[in-house]
Formats: structure tokens, sequence, C-alpha cells
């Protein structure tokens, strides 16, 4: 069982930073790939960024966040990151981090694919 807790979200202005965690419970968490994903309101939740360390670190970015968006993890802190620079409005939305036992790079942006997910942090980008 994984427990995901997400922090770092809140209200900032066009062109600002934030660095969402991502903190897991559980001994094995660093071998479990891991996304995020945002839901906007009255939108559907979707795809941000993955990560995977094992057994070659690989990320992967939805098209909207290439360039701006990085995604990290620490694995001895049992947490992973989402630095976001140059946010935009269009960037406010509810991010979630999930994990998944599925260890493969395949339908990384299926949310159905994850088995734990965070209550959500809210990321407000004010113009």
């Amino acid at each position: 069982q994984v427990q995901l807790v997400e922090s770092g979200g809140g209200l900032v202005q066009a062109g600002d930073s934030l660095r969402l965690s991502c903190a897991a419970s559980g001994r094995t968490f660093s071998s479990y790939p891991t996304g995020w994903f945002r839901q906007a309101p009255g939108k559907e939740r979707e795809f941000v960024a993955f990560t995977i360390s094992w057994p070659s670190r690989v990320t992967r970015y939805a098209d909207s966040v290439k360039g701006r968006f990085t995604v990290s993890r620490d694995n001895a802190k049992n947490t992973v990151y989402l630095q976001m620079n140059s946010l935009k409005p269009e960037d406010t939305a509810v991010y979630y981090c999930a994990a998944r036992q599925q260890r493969t790079l395949s339908d990384v942006d299926l949310e159905t694919t994850y088995n734990y997910w965070g209550q959500g942090t809210q990321v407000t980008v004010s113009s």
C-alpha cells in the first residue's frame, strides 16, 4: 500500500514558479512509476508529467508543459517533485500525484493505469 500527500500549491502570478511535492509512505516507493495529473474547473483530469527511476530514469511530459515543468524524485526522501516555471493562467488546476505498479512506459498518460492517488493541491495562476 502506498499513501501519497501533495503539498506546495498556492496562488501565484503569471510567470512565477512553484514546486509541488508528493510525499509517499512505503519503503518501496522508489520503484513505483509516478505521474502528475491536473484537473481544472469544469474539465476532465489530464496528464502532466511522469517519472520512473528503475531500471533507468525516464521522464515524460504533456506538450502543454514541456519546457516549463520538470519532474524529479528524491528516493531517499520518498518524494517526487514537480517544478513549474513560467506559469500561465491556464495552468490553474488541482494537481494530483499518482503512483502505479505497472513498471513500463506504456500508457503513462492514462489515469486508469495508476493505483494510488493523493488528495490534490490547488494551484491558481492569476493574470
